[in-house]
């Protein structure tokens, strides 16, 4: 299963508790404080690796929390620091405030992190409030909880080729010829169901990604079909590669619709617009496809 977005609660442990506690030595009746300082609480740190692809870890379980620091013990015990919580993200997923919309660190490189919620401090222990007043303090200070927040996963995919077109297009073929993925390929529109990447190989020491989304339809921009929620994938992309269907199945103006995917796509995003566009005519082989291309370029 692909997911690409997800919101979960995160929660850094608390800090633990400093403790009260006096030295009770042999021959030494009224020995001096020596409560330990509690742990602190483990963070939580979100970090890209390579090899995950998905966010799907995140579909079902929604609450991540890092453990707690032990509390103090006598004889200047101090308490353990809790475990920190290591979340491991696809390179590319962006992590989001829920609350505020902020974004709080885009992750685009393996082994990026970023610590999203720290740990809570340990409480101090009675030795802390030694005074020459007061020799036999019995006082201590709780931990602090760590820092709770509401977050949102999103990736979005890292290549440097982006496809777009219509459904049906022949995208995902396009795709499998100029590298070894293997997308389904269907005579019936949106068979792409989500982003697929290949790797296309120029010569030994030239390689490049490309990026084949769903393709689009008119309203994509607010929703309609499945190319809006994966329009983000090609944000990253610094070429489009854009495919037209000189006879599309559905009797449609193939000049329409390359006017339609360009509107989408200033809808979507002016700054994904503006980037150098390849225009890419299928079925090469049909007289369609040179009159169609030829009005294109001239458009």
């Amino acid at each position: 299963m692909f997911v690409d977005r997800a919101e979960v609660r995160i929660e850094a442990g608390k800090g633990g508790d400093g403790c009260v506690a006096f030295r009770r030595e042999k021959h030494v009746p009224h020995g001096g404080p020596s409560g330990g300082d509690g742990g602190n609480g483990g963070s939580v740190i979100v970090r890209a690796r390579e090899g995950v692809n998905s966010l799907v870890a995140f579909a079902h379980r929604k609450h991540w929390r890092a453990t707690r620091g032990q509390n103090g013990m006598g004889s200047e015990c101090h308490g353990k620091r809790g475990e920190d919580l290591v979340i491991e993200v696809p390179p590319g997923t962006v992590i989001i405030d829920a609350e505020s919309g902020l974004v709080i660190k885009d992750l685009v490189h393996d082994g990026e992190q970023s610590v999203v919620a720290r740990g809570g401090r340990g409480g101090k222990g009675n030795p802390h409030f030694k005074s020459s007043t007061n020799q036999a303090p019995r006082e201590a200070t709780p931990g602090t909880l760590g820092e709770q927040r509401q977050v949102i996963f999103e990736l979005k995919v890292i290549a440097d080729v982006g496809l777009v077109g219509k459904p049906n297009a022949g995208k995902s073929t396009l795709l499998s010829r100029l590298s070894r993925a293997r997308p389904q390929i269907a005579d019936y529109p949106f068979t792409t169901k989500f982003p697929n990447l290949g790797q296309v190989v120029v010569d030994i020491d030239r390689t490049f990604v490309m990026a084949d989304i769903p393709g689009l339809i008119e309203g994509a921009a607010e929703g309609v079909g499945l190319g809006h929620d994966f329009l983000r994938h090609i944000m990253r992309a610094g070429i489009l590669v854009h495919l037209v269907e000189p006879l599309p199945s559905d009797g449609s103006d193939p000049i329409e619709n390359y006017g339609i995917i360009r509107k989408e796509l200033e809808h979507y995003s002016e700054e994904l617009a503006a980037r150098p566009e390849i225009l890419v005519v299928s079925k090469s082989e049909i007289p369609e496809a040179q009159e169609v291309f030829e009005k294109l370029s001239a458009a």
